[in-house]
């Protein structure tokens, strides 16, 4: 006889106390009591829970249990606890994880060591134990050694595992592992340029835009108040992104990360598109990824800037607001070579929407409005030395954005007549373009 709990129980045979769940653990015991027969070398058979004719049966002793009840499907072991198992993995199973263990003198508080020791952001981080890692990977069918990444700008291989280990600390959930690991793969490659978005003076870092049903399933603000605090998905998920490239990859602030103010968005900037109420398609389907299917664009960003037309009530009156906007992005008279994600809040996309304004048309709108006569933006004009060459003077219509330049997504709150523009890095070979991949389990 072995018990979990109770060392006194049963008084009426002899028993082993199962201390460290260690019998439990190695006899894949879910259930108490179970019955097992057999001997130290093989198992016959056994049975779960209490069934009077079942453990008379096996036993061979008719008598059995004959007071007690017919039958009582039992309780759930110990050793499957949720609090335990993965303290019980790493123990009994061992637990394949590749990382080294640091450990904390006794008096050390970890929260503060972890912050003398650079592992932060600036904010307390979750100390990543063994099993809090384990627990994480629980999230994600892929295997903790395989190699997701490099990470600039020191080009360490990530792994999922090491992934796993800043997301911990970062505050995710394991479900929201799946979310990290497609924005680490989007931005650790020589299109969006994570180096270079490192190493540039802009006030710029990755912006995470999540399409697709998991956004809803794990809880994902597109709503009230999308760019702001309050929603624990959307901030781990942006936070464990830059940790990893802080951590693992080595682009610390002041070192690498040479930006002249920085922004939030170094932090943390994620957040998830409102599909249910949008009148346009999501952004990933306008970027080629099927209806329905979870995905991540990601867009080397600053913070956004508030648009306002509380008056506008046809789509071309909110057009010429809204190119009036994306004109001052940057700068008035440079064109071309930044980016830009116009975020329409559903106040505002209600007008389009009852228009019968599609994605495409409000593009089209909002390109051939953004477009200015070369003279006006060559150098020196209205007495501001910045602007596009001399030679440029001659064109009768300059582009603000190139083609595609404008990324229009949908997401706020159901009140207020704003919308949001997120200015660009430099786009380009020079640059960063915006990178969207699916998000897989």
């Amino acid at each position: 006889m072995i018990s979990q709990d109770d060392r006194s129980f049963p008084g009426s045979v002899d028993r082993e106390h199962d201390d460290e769940l260690a019998f439990s653990w190695h006899h894949d015991i879910e259930t108490v009591p179970t019955l097992i027969k057999g001997s130290s070398q093989s198992e016959d058979e056994r049975t779960v829970g209490w069934s009077q004719a079942e453990w008379q049966r096996i036993t061979g002793i008719d008598s059995l249990g004959a007071d007690l009840p017919v039958m009582r499907p039992g309780c759930g072991s110990m050793s499957v606890d949720p609090n335990l198992i993965d303290t019980l993995r790493a123990r009994f199973a061992g637990d394949g994880l590749a990382a080294r263990e640091v450990e904390f003198a006794q008096a050390e508080d970890p929260f503060e060591a972890m912050f003398e020791r650079g592992w932060t952001d600036g904010l307390p981080v979750v100390p990543p134990t063994r099993e809090r890692v384990l627990q994480m990977l629980e999230g994600t069918t892929r295997a903790p050694d395989e190699v997701v990444a490099v990470a600039p700008p020191d080009l360490v291989e990530l792994t999922v595992e090491k992934i796993a280990v800043n997301a911990v600390m970062a505050g995710c959930r394991p479900e929201y592992l799946p979310w990290v690991i497609a924005a680490i793969e989007a931005v650790c490659n020589d299109t969006f340029n994570m180096h270079g978005l490192l190493a540039t003076t802009m006030p710029v870092g990755p912006v995470l835009i999540c399409n697709g049903p998991g956004t809803k399933a794990i809880g994902m603000n597109s709503g009230i108040n999308v760019f702001g605090q309050g929603n624990r998905a959307n901030l781990t998920i942006g936070r464990a992104v830059q940790l990893v490239i802080r951590n693992v990859g080595g682009g610390r602030p002041g070192e690498v990360d040479r930006a002249t103010h920085g922004s939030p968005s170094k932090i943390s900037f994620c957040f998830a598109e409102d599909e249910a109420g949008s009148p346009f398609r999501p952004l990933s389907v306008q970027r080629g990824i099927d209806e329905g299917v979870d995905a991540i664009t990601v867009f080397a960003g600053e913070g956004p800037k508030c648009i306002v037309d509380q008056l506008a009530r046809t789509p071309e009156q909110l057009i010429a607001t809204l190119a009036d906007a994306l004109m001052g992005l940057h700068h008035r008279k440079l064109v071309v070579g930044f980016d830009v994600v116009l975020v329409v809040s559903p106040d505002h996309s209600r007008i389009f929407h009852e228009a019968k304004w599609s994605d495409p048309e409000v593009l089209e709108a909002l390109y051939a409005a953004t477009a200015r006569p070369g003279a006006e933006l060559v150098r020196g004009v209205g007495g501001i030395a910045e602007g596009v060459p001399e030679g440029f003077g001659e064109i009768p219509s300059l582009p603000k954005f190139r083609p595609d330049g404008i990324l229009l997504a949908h997401a706020g709150g159901g009140a207020g007549l704003f919308s949001s523009m997120i200015g660009g890095w430099v786009n380009g070979e020079m640059g960063s373009d915006p990178v969207t991949v699916e998000v897989r389990p």
